[in-house]
């Protein structure tokens, strides 16, 4: 498994852990926004990772 892949699993991982912390917890407890931070992270990952392949060189 590549690192993309890896990342992606993380991030659906992430998404489904919020996703089951939300419906048992609701929005706005403690661990439904601390998961929420962390899919940020990742997703914030995942865009540097491919906007850095977009910038043009600079000589």
């Amino acid at each position: 498994m590549n690192t993309n892949e890896t990342l992606n699993q993380q991030m659906e991982d992430a998404r489904q852990r919020l996703y089951d912390l939300s419906e048992q917890y609701g929005f706005a407890h403690a661990s439904v926004l601390e998961q929420s931070m962390f899919l940020d992270e990742l997703i914030n990952q995942h865009n540097r990772k491919f906007q850095t392949r977009k910038l043009p060189q600079l000589l």
